[in-house]
């Protein structure tokens, strides 16, 4: 295909997977050619690879990350659902047990939240990637089986990657570099930015971790009569008090993924009998009682990975120029919140939106597209944050004051949400990443939220939807 794009740009992108399709899909239009090194080689269709370690594990896409993925890939939530998808609205569709109680199914029909494995959801991103490449000036290489390296560059700016084949013939493993104007890094958790780093002769980005300790396990199931199976998901995160959860809700193929996690002292079993018998020392027992009415058909995967990890590459000469981070290389979060995928997509829009605005990947273009990506990162950075805060080993001696009058605040507001629609709309807005976190702070909320009085939730899983 011959391209016009981008005055001759060349962006590479390190990682095909998620986040760095997304990267890859705010790029068109605005660079000439772009590679993407990718460390595995990609399966035929819907299938684990080693190169996704959490793929086995609960995913969901938030509204807001629904909402991002559209404007990047118009159609795909569509084409997710024809490939069995399943979309729950919240709160309506989803029955959550906080730790005042259970939370009333409000009928907003706000928040679709979208429940998928991950092989599915990479397989339908990255098919409607690469074909939408086609229709695009820019040329779209995939360079699987490579890996990088390092940079190419100096402390000021980068200039390429070097990468090496982890296939074929001793020679042709030989280390190469690639020149480019743009480098994202979108390698993910494992992403070795802070050493490469090093190599050219800069300080690590400030890096700034929270660790609850969080693991979790992952098991698949099938219900016994899919005409009596629940209509609804689960959700009892733990809490202080009872610090193990689990989330149980449908995915494609007619199956079902529950996921129980616990802090320190609390991991879940990865045995099937071990596995079984923790579900039973949740918060409440409504999940251990519909696994009575399924039947397991995958062996028990366990996680422990979790830690919240931001690095703070959006700092004033903090990264150089022609460099820029995305998705889990820029900011990780503990995955048991759901949130990382829509971060994802949500980073890539103001990639393009960056890329538009400046026309193209211009000296000191990276520096403002990261500022923005960050922006985009801080409402789900907070709310895991201030959800994990608790459980860490220094707790609140950790945290500040001005991060613990936060705690209270969001902890309070949590519970009225649970019972009050209008908070629960404003809590939902933002943790769906619809809203920026002032909305939480609206008069409205707050005098809601801090005066009146904090009541318990309902005692009992609801069936009624309750209309709003």
């Amino acid at each position: 295909m011959t391209a016009h794009a981008g005055s001759g740009h060349h962006a590479i992108v390190i990682g095909g997977g998620l986040a760095g399709m997304l990267a890859v899909t705010a790029l068109l239009g605005h660079v000439e050619t772009v590679t993407v090194i990718e460390r595995d080689r990609y399966p035929a269709g819907p299938a684990f690879r080693k190169g996704v370690p959490q793929a086995r594990h609960l995913h969901i896409l938030l509204s807001g990350g629904q909402r991002a993925l559209e404007d990047l890939l118009p159609g795909t939530v569509g084409a997710l659902a024809d490939a069995g998808a399943r979309s729950l609205y919240l709160p309506r569709d989803l029955l959550t047990r906080t730790p005042t109680g259970w939370q009333r199914r409000f009928d907003e029909r706000r928040h679709p939240t979208l429940c998928v494995t991950r092989p599915l959801l990479d397989a339908v991103v990255r098919e409607r990637t690469l074909l939408g490449a086609t229709a695009s000036p820019t040329r779209v290489e995939v360079l699987e089986a490579t890996e990088a390296v390092g940079l190419t560059g100096d402390a000021g700016r980068v200039t390429g990657v070097r990468v090496r084949s982890r296939g074929g013939e001793p020679a042709d493993r030989a280390e190469r570099a690639l020149s480019a104007t743009l480098v994202v890094d979108a390698s993910g958790r494992g992403s070795r930015a802070p050493q490469w780093y090093a190599d050219l002769g800069r300080p690590a980005p400030h890096e700034v971790t929270v660790d609850a300790g969080i693991a979790y396990a992952t098991r698949e199931y099938r219900p016994s009569d899919p005409d009596s199976a629940p209509d609804v998901g689960v959700n009892i995160p733990g809490w202080p008090q009872c610090p193990r959860g689990g989330a149980y809700v449908p995915v494609e193929d007619g199956k079902w993924l529950l996921t129980l996690s616990g802090v320190r002292g609390h991991h879940p079993p990865t045995d099937a009998q071990g596995f079984l018998g923790f579900s039973a020392t949740l918060g409440d027992p409504y999940v251990h009682e519909l696994l009575a009415r399924a039947e397991p058909v995958s062996p028990v995967h366990g996680f422990r990975d979790t830690c919240n990890r931001r690095r703070h590459f959006e700092r004033p000469d903090a990264a150089p120029d022609g460099f820029l981070a995305l998705g889990d290389a820029h900011c990780t979060f503990n995955p048991v919140y759901g949130q990382g995928m829509s971060v994802a997509a949500l980073g890539a829009v103001a990639v393009r939106r960056t890329l538009e605005t400046a026309g193209g990947p211009v000296p000191g273009f990276t520096a403002e597209a990261q500022r923005a990506v960050s922006r985009a990162v801080d409402p789900a950075w907070l709310a895991a944050v201030g959800a994990d805060r608790p459980y860490t080993t220094d707790g609140d001696a950790g945290a500040g004051p001005g991060e613990r009058l936060a705690t209270w605040y969001f902890g309070r507001l949590a519970a009225r949400a649970a019972i009050d629609p209008v908070v629960g709309a404003a809590y939902r807005d933002v943790f769906c990443l619809t809203a920026p976190l002032s909305r939480l702070v609206a008069p409205r909320i707050v005098l809601r939220t801090v005066f009146l009085p904090r009541r318990p939730g309902l005692a009992a899983p609801p069936d009624a939807v309750e209309t709003v």
